[in-house]
């Protein structure tokens, strides 16, 4: 199942850690520096002024590389 907008960073990072980097990529704070974001992917990039569908795609890219490796 993909990532979307509506998908909480709490969940992606539990079920996807290494994802953090792609948000640490994009200049989002986070999730490892003491000022965590618990809301969702569209709410983060919306507060940080981050190109949604660019993020989404780049998370999803990612996750297929590294958890599903046939």
């Amino acid at each position: 199942m993909d990532i979307i907008e509506d998908s909480k960073i709490e969940d992606i990072l539990t079920q996807y850690p290494s994802l953090v980097r792609v948000f640490i990529a994009h200049g989002l704070p986070c999730l490892v520096c003491g000022n965590p974001f618990w809301g969702t992917v569209s709410e983060l990039a919306e507060k940080h002024e981050v190109d949604l569908s660019i993020l989404l795609k780049k998370l999803n890219e990612k996750k297929r590389e590294t958890y599903e490796k046939v």
